[in-house]
């Protein structure tokens, strides 16, 4: 363990209803700061589940990579399968997803649809908003025990469904989703991700995906509410958006929707009971350009609120994880 573990362990400031704060006096080379206390900072993350990070300064998109990088440990992921698109800064560093800014961005696990995911997730904040935007989370063991046993029996017991329709003209196209639109590359990726897939007439793409929705954390065994089932499901989207969409392409067609596991719809009043404890439990900061915020990815769930004004926040997917290296439940294969 470093030996500024414990010094800044004390200096993290805990106060109701937001994340933990750490203020950092870079002395303006915020790269040598994360590099002497990268040690240090990664355990205060395994700490807390999450940290953010005040004073670095970190306004320069290159200075910003290298900071990510240094933290990261160089242990980047790709983005794979986005629901929305992203600005590529560099290798492993990205724009936050593009979201509408009047809307909700839903609490959710980066990439929890994968069989390897990030363990742990970088953002900075480059422009905070005129207002609004906070990067909101949630602790998923909380969120865990605060759902309706019943509920979180069943879908420990089954697992969830996430299904997708690939096209060009709404959501995400399978250039977008998979990196290419070669049929054959795009095959063969779904068959190692164990995704059933079918193409259709038009040339869209539907694929199905079986996931856990609660793994143990692989650092201590803590059982944990993982999942995008109420983020992707389709009572997320606007009454008239999910309307218009069920008319044009069918109830079959929606760009992303979520079910059980053995099928079975997840309604509305289960979105909102998991939207619900999910706010219990939210803590919020607004953001200050020039902010670091470090997520532990199976630990907590991440969303966004909205916003008005430019925001331009950076994000880095870092530790890859096996989900089966999470003990995951509900008889879901992993590899």
């Amino acid at each position: 363990m470093s030996s500024s573990f414990p010094t800044l362990l004390a200096a993290v400031e805990s106060a109701p209803g937001s994340p933990p704060l750490l203020r950092a006096d870079a002395g303006g080379n915020p790269v040598g700061w994360a590099a002497e206390h990268r040690d240090a900072l990664r355990a205060v993350v395994a700490e807390h589940g999450r940290v953010l990070v005040r004073g670095l300064g970190l306004t320069e998109p290159s200075v910003t990579v290298s900071v990510l990088r240094h933290l990261a440990g160089d242990r980047l992921m790709s983005d794979r399968e986005p629901f929305a698109p992203r600005r590529v800064y560099a290798d492993g560093v990205y724009s936050a997803s593009k979201w509408p800014p009047n809307q909700q961005m839903c609490m959710h696990h980066e990439m929890s649809y994968s069989l390897e995911f990030p363990g742990l997730l970088l953002y900075a904040c480059l422009e905070a908003p005129a207002s609004g935007g906070a990067t909101v989370v949630a602790d998923s063991p909380s969120v865990l025990r605060t759902l309706p046993a019943e509920l979180t029996e069943r879908l420990e017991r089954e697992g969830w469904l996430l299904t997708r329709t690939y096209n060009d003209e709404i959501g995400a196209s399978v250039a977008e989703a998979f990196g290419t639109d070669d049929r054959a590359a795009v095959e063969r990726y779904c068959r190692g991700q164990d995704i059933e897939f079918a193409w259709q007439p038009d040339g869209s793409l539907r694929t199905r995906q079986h996931r856990s929705a609660v793994v143990r954390h692989p650092a201590d065994g803590t059982r944990c509410w993982f999942n995008q089932i109420a983020f992707l499901n389709e009572w997320t989207m606007e009454p008239e958006v999910r309307e218009y969409l069920v008319d044009v392409y069918g109830a079959d067609g929606l760009p992303f929707n979520t079910r059980f596991g053995n099928g079975d719809p997840v309604g509305e009043d289960v979105v909102r009971t998991i939207n619900e404890a999910y706010a219990a439990h939210t803590l919020r900061e607004p953001w200050q350009s020039g902010d670091l915020l470090l997520v532990d990815n199976i630990r907590t769930a991440h969303g966004r609120e909205p916003f008005e004004g430019p925001r331009e926040v950076l994000a880095a997917l870092g530790e890859p994880v096996r989900l089966a290296d999470c003990s995951p439940t509900g008889g879901v294969r992993t590899a």
